[in-house]
């Protein structure tokens, strides 16, 4: 079986799988077990879920580092073991007759940079093992925090649930954050507990529900978004001279001044092909990958 055109295959995760679930079925898809993702998305989660074939999988260390968007929906008055409604409940505080003012004063407080703590059962690695697999041996387990940027959170409904008060939101963060930390916090910071009841990822980077195609889409038609055009959308872009572009094959320092000094540049050869992520150092341009 002939190895897959490199790409990147943007997809609408549907709920209950795993990331790893999305992965080992794009596999068969595409004929090759050179798959990968970036960004795990929970079983619950939905939306968007960038996995890479072939080549393109070396691209996607230099993806998981860009802004992410979600639409999620945080309960209030009920904390769970696993800060969303997979988990067990913990605790129940009547948390109906909250002001609303006071909720969404509380909520702006968590924008910006902050130390965030990762709920417990996530996949950080603590001694090499995933936080998620020790608390489900029965591990009390406690995160150190990590420093997160969250850009904007807009709320656009609230709802009062029985005792309980629901809060349709959106976020938009840095990689590394966890939607589900910021309604434990939110729970928290209002002393009734919180916890997610849906999310939903609808961007990373440039890649948005636009782009993504469900599963059985994929299945009809397997197009994934090439190589030099997910390059091109992820990175500035340059397109260099033939003569650049042999130097660049071979992943040599090139004299160049590329469009941008913040992170990587895509570089393109003559007939459009991409070539590798370049960086500035000083008067020349010098690789960070090539993927010619």
């Amino acid at each position: 079986m002939s190895e897959p055109a490199p790409g990147l295959a943007v997809v609408d995760k549907p709920p209950g799988m795993t990331s790893h679930d999305v992965v080992s079925r794009v596999r068969r898809l595409a004929g090759t077990r050179k798959v990968g993702h970036a960004g795990t998305l929970d079983p619950m989660a939905t939306g968007v879920l960038v996995l890479g074939v072939g080549r393109a999988t070396r691209l996607l260390g230099h993806l998981t580092l860009t802004e992410k968007s979600y639409d999620a929906t945080v309960r209030l008055g009920v904390a769970t073991t696993t800060d969303d409604a997979e988990g067990e409940v913990v605790s129940t505080r009547p948390a109906g007759g909250l002001d609303e003012d006071g909720v969404r004063a509380a909520l702006a407080e968590q924008v910006g940079d902050r130390d965030q703590v990762p709920s417990a059962v996530s996949a950080v690695k603590v001694d090499g093992r995933r936080a998620y697999a020790r608390v489900r041996d029965g591990e009390q387990v406690v995160l150190e925090p990590r420093r997160v940027r969250i850009e904007a959170i807009g709320v656009h409904d609230v709802r009062r649930a029985g005792e309980s008060l629901d809060l349709d939101v959106s976020v938009r963060c840095s990689s590394g954050t966890y939607v589900r930390a910021i309604a434990r916090d939110l729970g928290e910071r209002l002393g009734v507990g919180g916890h997610l009841t849906a999310l939903r990822r609808t961007r990373v980077g440039p890649f948005d529900l636009d782009v993504a195609r469900t599963l059985e889409q994929l299945a009809e038609q397997w197009r994934p978004v090439p190589i030099a055009d997910a390059a091109r959308l992820a990175f500035p872009h340059l397109a260099v001279p033939a003569d650049v572009a042999a130097r660049v094959r071979s992943g040599a320092k090139v004299p160049l001044e590329l469009p941008s000094r913040e992170g990587p540049v895509a570089l393109i050869d003559p007939d459009g092909d991409f070539l590798a992520l370049y960086e500035q150092r000083g008067d020349v341009a010098a690789a960070v990958a090539v993927f010619c």
